[in-house]
């Protein structure tokens, strides 16, 4: 159905910003995408690291709702998390507060770090080319971070723009297994 395209990504910041921003080229328009990046159907596919099994377990795409997951890692390790929806534009912009919770979906600290941010606020953008791909920017920002949970966040920016580059890598493996 869509050809495959060569992947582009990047990963640096516009100048005198802050933050991770990730950029990424998929080949299907952006009506679809924007349903792939918010349906727990299609989502548990694809978010997360290669390899982990994610369940989702509850789903609210409104304003001040929620998508709470449980991931399992290969090694049979569980990890939850959930994302708080805080604005929809369906299909041009999705803005959501991404943080670790517990199995009731409270908002829990990050098992690697007491000084991990709480939550990270992520304004993804779905822009459609001229080619009928669709440009995704993904802009985080931890919010309400104290001083040390900013320092964390920024020493480990390299190993979260390698984390959403394995997830986009899957989300764009997801896509082409669709169309086949």
């Amino acid at each position: 159905m869509f050809q495959r395209k060569k992947k582009s990504a990047s990963g640096s910041a516009p100048s005198g910003k802050r933050g991770l921003y990730m950029t990424r080229v998929f080949n299907v328009p952006k009506e679809v995408l924007f349903e792939l990046f918010t349906q727990g159907e299609h989502m548990k596919n694809w978010w997360g690291p290669r390899g982990y099994e994610m369940t989702i377990l509850s789903q609210k795409l409104i304003p001040g709702g929620i998508i709470h997951y449980k991931q399992l890692s290969p090694e049979g390790n569980v990890m939850w998390g959930k994302f708080t929806y805080r604005e929809i534009a369906g299909p041009d912009k999705l803005v959501y507060a991404n943080s670790f919770a517990d199995e009731t979906g409270k908002t829990v600290r990050a098992y690697f770090s007491k000084d991990w941010p709480l939550e990270i606020l992520n304004t993804v953008t779905f822009e459609e080319q001229e080619d009928g791909t669709t440009k995704l920017t993904l802009h985080g920002l931890p919010e309400d971070a104290k001083k040390a949970e900013m320092r964390v966040f920024e020493a480990l920016r390299d190993h979260l723009r390698q984390g959403f580059a394995e997830t986009f890598d899957l989300l764009d493996e997801y896509i082409q297994n669709r169309s086949v």
